[in-house]
């Protein structure tokens, strides 16, 4: 697995801690590493590597630090859905997602979202694929870094 996914499913866990116990990101994050790197109750998982912790760091301190900004970003972009009534789960990929786009030029859109569609398949519940495409897409489009992704249509002769 890709250095940078791992990276993401770390910071989403921390950022998934911390939305559940309001806890300050330094302490998750020290919580999630100590856990990962001492193996305990953790089967078949590798320490993570410095490039991992280094770019989930970016993540959680940046979703972190614009978490107002993400929060009006993500809630302008869902229909018919407030924040606090969006599961733990889909709430954080969406704040990590939105942090991308909006703050990480050197990160191309299309990973982003892919990405996040990429955690919701493996951490999200049976809707949580499509719901998170959905917002996230609408995210990048209307932050300017997606064009418009539906087919194109035929012209009819």
């Amino acid at each position: 697995m890709a250095s940078r996914r791992r990276a993401r499913e770390y910071a989403l866990q921390v950022l998934f801690v911390m939305d559940l116990v309001e806890r300050p990101p330094k302490d998750a994050q020290n919580d999630l590493w100590s856990i990962l790197m001492d193996g305990d109750g953790v089967d078949e998982l590798r320490a993570p590597e410095s490039v991992e912790v280094e770019f989930s760091t970016r993540l959680v301190e940046g979703v972190n630090a614009t978490r107002p900004q993400l929060d009006t970003i993500i809630e302008g972009a869902s229909t018919n859905w407030r924040l606090a009534r969006m599961p733990v789960v889909d709430r954080n990929i969406l704040r990590l997602a939105t942090y991308e786009l909006s703050e990480c030029d050197d990160i191309p859109a299309n990973v982003s979202v892919n990405e996040a569609i990429e955690l919701a398949k493996r951490f999200g519940g049976s809707d949580t694929r499509a719901f998170v495409n959905g917002i996230v897409d609408r995210v990048g489009r209307q932050l300017g870094r997606l064009e418009g992704r539906r087919g194109k249509r035929r012209r009819s002769t």
